[in-house]
């Protein structure tokens, strides 16, 4: 079957800053794909590309097999668009929002009627139909914008940060609602974020950069690319502590900034041995299991930092 979603040798720039350097990649139908990135890494620039608010400089995308420039009107015809930046009328309804939105895109009477019925039963708002956006908590309100975006009935959702701003329990809630879309109509889903819990539940990760595309797979074989487990050590005197490790290890060795990592197989006899060579020299140590942070570590060697959430 051919993907929904085919990205072919993208490149962006802003003046001489790359956002984004040749990136490839396609989404099978129905899948769920993570962009997972700090700041400047190039997510939020692949995701206005996607919801068609950019136009490629380089490069190729097709929806649904339909060109994102030759095909505009009808690629949006098929996607739905849910932004980081709120979208909603706070004067009026949750129902007069949706009657608006569906206006859009040629809804009237009774198609219209039962777009918006579907779409506020799926992320159970039903029963708040009637209040005023201003009186929703930021989780509802974002489950207000994902039903604007589904009255159409999309091939595609492409979400930019869905869950900024959203306390853990609206988060938890908001992706039962995706995952229930994806259940009942068999949507494909395209989230921007910098939350490592919210990658993990994708189908897929795209880890991207400084404008790359440095690695995309499951989260699962993502993480057992590093290795069967990560010894971080804190310490104030990293070069030190490296060549104290060197003299019994001779796998990879990431520093940063005052932590020295290590994945590999075997970290419990490894930590053993090293304890009593670093005890002196380090204020913490955990040993764990892989995480996608670490992926990212060992890819760029470089911390994953987020200045400003909404930036």
């Amino acid at each position: 079957m051919d993907p929904i979603i085919d990205i072919d040798g993208i490149s962006h720039t802003y003046g001489d800053r790359v956002a984004l350097d040749n990136v490839s990649f396609d989404v099978a139908r129905g899948a769920v794909l993570g962009l997972l990135g700090p700041n400047g890494g190039g997510k939020t620039t692949l995701f206005r590309l996607l919801s068609t608010s950019f136009v490629p400089q380089q490069g190729r995308i097709k929806i649904a097999g339909l060109d994102v420039v030759k095909d505009v009107a009808a690629v949006r015809e098929r996607i739905g668009v849910v932004f980081q930046s709120p979208s909603l009328d706070a004067k009026l309804t949750v129902l007069e929002n949706l009657q608006h939105q569906g206006h859009l895109y040629g809804l009237r009477g009774a198609p219209l009627k039962q777009a918006i019925d579907e779409a506020l039963t799926l992320v159970l708002l039903d029963d708040r139909r009637t209040d005023f956006v201003a009186e929703l908590s930021g989780g509802l309100k974002r489950r207000v914008e994902l039903a604007k975006a589904l009255l159409h009935h999309p091939d595609v959702l492409v979400f930019d940060e869905p869950s900024t701003g959203l306390d853990p329990g609206a988060r938890l809630s908001f992706w039962d609602n995706l995952m229930t879309l994806r259940q009942t109509y068999g949507t494909t889903l395209v989230l921007t974020t910098h939350f490592m819990e919210e990658a993990e539940r994708c189908d897929q990760v795209g880890i991207l950069d400084e404008g790359r595309l440095i690695a995309l797979d499951s989260p699962q074989v993502l993480k057992t690319s590093v290795g069967n487990d990560v010894i971080v050590l804190q310490t104030e005197d990293t070069d030190g502590v490296v060549s104290r490790i060197r003299t019994i290890f001779d796998g990879d060795v990431h520093v940063v900034d005052k932590s020295v990592r290590i994945a590999c197989a075997g970290a419990e006899n490894l930590l053993a041995q090293l304890y009593p060579l670093l005890r002196d020299s380090i204020s913490a140590l955990t040993l764990s299991q892989p995480s996608l942070e670490d992926v990212f570590v060992q890819r760029t060697g470089h911390k994953f930092e987020v200045v400003d959430p909404h930036g």
